[in-house]
């Protein structure tokens, strides 16, 4: 199982992170108590061992902004979460992950009207979800009969991330919030949620 450690901000975490296996690590450069500056992501990549892909978090930038920042950090992988159009989505060079909010039957099956190479599966950001909120497994497991390209977020943590992946069967799991204490990365869980993932 492939795991992404996203919301990255010290080169420690990142460290952290990819000591225990993570296979992609995610910066966000879009507004967040997570964004980090295109000058320190770069910095942590530079120390990094390279075991990793590094993947950029963007939501509505301009095709040259983010262009620009891929450049400049030397991430692998673009990811947008916001309301992107197709033909955005289709623009690169590099691979790309498209975010989708997902509530209900319509919007999971949405997904692959884009031309990316993954599709994210996430929470609204507006539902005014709590930390205990997951997506629908369920509903994902019952709809879904090709998962090779699909990265499981949304609530996920050390403590349920092995049955959701037992449900869902996805390529990949992705976590922020679910391995930090006190909004900060904390490093035991993000080994623990790992090790879990990795089962």
């Amino acid at each position: 199982m492939k795991v992404k450690i996203c919301g990255l901000t010290s080169l420690e975490a990142a460290q952290t992170a990819e000591n225990a296996g993570a296979d992609f690590l995610g910066f966000i450069f879009a507004d967040s108590k997570r964004k980090i500056s295109p000058e320190k992501a770069k910095e942590i990549i530079e120390k990094l061992n390279g075991k990793a892909l590094k993947v950029g978090v963007f939501v509505n930038e301009s095709l040259e902004e983010m262009e620009r920042i891929q450049h400049f950090t030397g991430i692998d992988i673009i990811q947008l979460h916001g309301q992107e159009s197709v033909e955005k989505a289709g623009s690169f060079s590099i691979p790309v992950i498209k975010a989708f909010s997902i509530r209900n039957e319509v919007d999971f099956k949405k997904i692959d009207d884009y031309p990316v190479d993954y599709q994210l599966l996430d929470l609204p950001k507006d539902s005014g979800s709590s930390n205990e909120e997951t997506l629908d497994w369920q509903m994902i497991h019952r709809l879904r009969q090709s998962r090779n390209r699909l990265i499981l977020a949304g609530g996920l943590t050390p403590m349920n991330v092995f049955e959701a992946i037992k449900l869902v069967q996805p390529f990949a799991v992705d976590v922020s919030s679910g391995v930090e204490t006190n909004g900060y990365k904390d490093h035991e869980k993000i080994r623990l949620f790992i090790k879990n993932a990795k089962l």
